[in-house]
């Protein structure tokens, strides 16, 4: 599984030569193996790094098992650099030449598939799940004291109960109360150790309602979505019903994330959008969120000393007077950078409303 640790690996790595990066969709849906190998083929075609190529070729045709649905392959063979990631989600088909891996690719994932937390609860304990990136972990579960309950209108069979409407007592109360709540305990350390960003509950909407007014407020804001779902659902099951429901609460997200930029950068309100404004809020270090448009890149000068970059054609850097050297894709570099410094990336997929507002923007520290 692709970590967090992994990903800023690959942001601190820069080199004087170039660095290859590849990403290969094997979805079973669309093909076999030979097929698969026939686009890297055609893929690579357009490289002209005779080490990295056959690097990268090697590894696919004997070391990658094919388990996944997609693969990340990054080779700089002059500086003895190789990582490959199998990945349990498709990816599109790329290859990038630049100093540095490209991991706009991924910024993507982890975006759209990363930091899940799903939950499934009842009254006597929880079920605790990580999605990240297409796989689904379990943790070992929490159980807690039996609920056990009377018949309609009789005796309780705990010792000082009394029978109530569906059985339920103060008693039947209280053990579902401290079993919810050892519950919540257990399910904050989890998402604290593996540094949860999203959460997801199945149960009853009783259970539900219950489990989520007991989770600290700080942990009730990262819920993005709840689903009816039994106890003893299998992994298939959870793993479909986490993939439809983050989907779904994604896709609202984004489209609220969008009306929220363009209202900010239209009062000048802490965003700014456009390609050119948003370069220059990269080069001054304020991006907080960087957004984009699926699918966008442009070319653009980066100069060869300090960085700087601009859409705009020029000879000296304008910040520090040094080369300035065109680039294929200024969106990559700038997805590098804010991330290096800690920024986050939205990639947003198919949204009229970005589209025409310049396909990028961001939103800024001050």
């Amino acid at each position: 599984m692709l970590t967090d640790q992994d990903v800023r690996e690959l942001l601190k790595f820069t080199s004087p030569h170039p660095v290859l990066s590849v990403y290969l969709s094997t979805d079973p849906t669309l093909g076999n193996k030979d097929s698969y190998r026939l686009r890297l083929r055609n893929m690579l075609k357009k490289v002209n790094l005779p080490q990295d190529e056959e690097a990268v070729e090697r590894y696919i045709m004997q070391e990658y098992d094919w388990s996944g649905r997609g693969v990340a392959v990054f080779s700089c063979v002059p500086e003895g650099f190789f990582r490959a990631y199998a990945l349990a989600v498709p990816v599109r088909d790329l290859v990038h030449v630049g100093d540095r891996p490209s991991v706009r690719v991924l910024a993507d994932l982890l975006d759209s598939y990363g930091g899940y937390g799903v939950v499934l609860v009842d009254k006597q304990g929880a079920r605790l799940f990580h999605f990240h990136l297409g796989e689904l972990r379990e943790q070992e579960g929490i159980v807690g004291e039996a609920v056990k309950r009377t018949k309609h209108g009789g005796a309780s069979s705990l010792p000082g109960a009394r029978g109530g409407i569906a059985g339920r007592t103060k008693h039947v109360d209280e053990v579902i109360e401290r079993n919810m709540k050892e519950a919540v305990d257990f399910a904050v350390s989890f998402f604290e150790q593996n540094r949860i960003r999203r959460i997801l509950i199945g149960g009853t909407d009783d259970n539900v309602a219950l489990f989520r007014s007991l989770l600290p407020k700080a942990w009730q804001s990262l819920i993005v979505g709840t689903f009816p779902m039994n106890m003893t659902a299998s992994h298939a099951e959870v793993l479909a019903k986490a993939m439809q429901v983050g989907q779904e609460a994604e896709n609202k997200r984004e489209a609220q994330l969008i009306k929220d930029l363009i209202t900010a950068a239209a009062k000048n309100s802490g965003a700014v959008i456009g390609l050119e404004n948003t370069l220059q809020a990269v080069n001054e270090d304020r991006v907080t969120t960087l957004v984009i448009l699926e699918g966008f890149g442009q070319s653009a000068y980066h100069c060869t000393q300090c960085g700087y970059l601009t859409s705009r054609q020029q000879t000296a850097c304008p910040a520090c007077g040094g080369d300035m050297q065109e680039i294929p894709d200024a969106v990559d570099f700038a997805v590098s950078r804010v991330m290096r410094g800690g920024g986050d990336v939205e990639v947003v997929h198919r949204n009229p409303d970005l589209e025409k507002a310049g396909m990028i923007g961001a939103f800024l520290r001050y």
